[in-house]
């Protein structure tokens, strides 16, 4: 079914409760721009005062109406991007040229700066999956990789704590570091399938979402 099917069902007084929150669930597949749980732990902590998604009607509508409004300006760019690459390809332009709206990766696309308690959720939901994820068995690496693996790791963990402690902002230094490990990340990453890159993309997509959380202007 559609997104806007879900919507439907969501919105419908007539379904079960249990069956409205669920219809949410599947609406958050068809559209989570910063991955599933993430999106879902933002929509949880900007539906206060009461951000129970399973026992309050008027939170989960007030979450529908967040991911719909972060949508429609989704579809717009999207739209926006088409008929510029149309009138590119029309002038010969086959390649596309700067993108200047980014319509993929981690973000939140809205009209007003992303809610600081939105990210700050999304954040600490994905660094306790983060924390609890195992840490790559030795037999998938080289000696030299350990102790670099190592620092990494200690590194995500420690720019994630520190943007959680200090509730969504943080200092130029810890914006570097995390730049300068995404940038490692990708560089170990192996062409094709391979047993390490299971690990790295999760971290990878972790890092990613920190990175994005920690420089965006932020809303109340």
């Amino acid at each position: 079914m559609s997104f806007r099917t879900y919507a439907r069902r969501v919105r419908d007084e007539q379904v079960p409760l249990a069956r409205r929150h669920t219809s949410l669930r599947c609406a958050v597949g068809h559209y989570c721009p910063l991955g599933f749980n993430a999106t879902w732990a933002y929509l949880a902590a900007t539906a206060c005062p009461s951000p129970d998604l399973r026992r309050d009607p008027a939170a989960l509508l007030r979450a529908l109406e967040t991911l719909e409004a972060s949508r429609a300006v989704w579809l717009a760019e999207v739209e926006s991007f088409a008929v510029r690459r149309h009138a590119e390809k029309a002038a010969g332009r086959r390649t596309p040229g700067r993108i200047t709206t980014q319509l993929s990766g981690f973000r939140w696309p809205g009209e007003t700066a992303p809610s600081r308690l939105g990210l700050v959720a999304a954040v600490a939901n994905r660094h306790t999956a983060f924390r609890r994820f195992p840490f790559p068995d030795e037999s998938l690496l080289r000696d030299s990789q350990v102790p670099r693996l190592a620092g990494l790791h200690a590194c995500l963990d420690s720019c994630a704590a520190s943007y959680l402690t200090n509730l969504g902002r943080v200092d130029a230094a810890t914006r570097d570091a995390l730049a300068e490990a995404i940038s490692a990340i990708e560089s170990l990453l192996q062409p094709g399938w391979a047993p390490l890159n299971g690990h790295l993309l999760v971290w990878l997509r972790f890092a990613r979402l920190v990175a994005y959380a920690a420089a965006v202007p932020l809303g109340s």
